[in-house]
């Protein structure tokens, strides 16, 4: 991690590099949207999330690197095996959403992220879920997200 004056000089360009790779991963799910399933759009959304992963990761903003990584992990499973069909789509960007407030609230002293991880979970089960992958195995690296099957949070 950087010293911590180092770290306020970098945090601003960070966000201004984060909401433009967010907003380029917004634009790819909404070409998605439009012609379902297109690699190209998958590809640069996945290129887009691991450039978002490694930028917060040197300033270790570990709630959005991770949360990238997450993200990233599970759309290369679904890339390979099943379609991203609406509601696959719309969890996703349920993702993006949280990661754009995430980003938002980040303090601009601590680079403290002052919220519990529940809603990233939730959001990671969900999108993990319509892509059929239940038993996802997050990044080594990162923290593990305990996955609950739909019937357990039905429950």
């Amino acid at each position: 991690m950087p010293n911590r004056k180092e770290w306020a000089q970098r945090l601003p360009v960070f966000l201004v590099e984060a909401e433009t790779l967010l907003a380029k991963s917004e634009e790819c799910l909404s070409h998605l949207q439009l012609i379902s399933n297109d690699k190209d759009a998958i590809d640069c959304m996945m290129s887009t999330l691991l450039k978002l992963a490694s930028k917060a990761d040197a300033l270790a903003l570990v709630a959005v690197s991770d949360f990238s990584l997450h993200i990233h992990g599970l759309l290369n499973h679904a890339q390979n095996h099943v379609d991203l069909h609406d509601q696959a789509l719309s969890a996703l960007k349920d993702c993006f959403t949280l990661m754009a407030w995430q980003l938002e609230l980040i303090d601009q002293n601590t680079g403290q992220l002052s919220l519990d991880d529940s809603e990233q979970t939730s959001l990671i089960e969900a999108f993990a879920f319509q892509v059929g992958q239940s038993q996802f195995q997050p990044p080594a690296h990162s923290k593990p997200f305990r996955l609950v099957s739909f019937s357990e949070r039905q429950a």
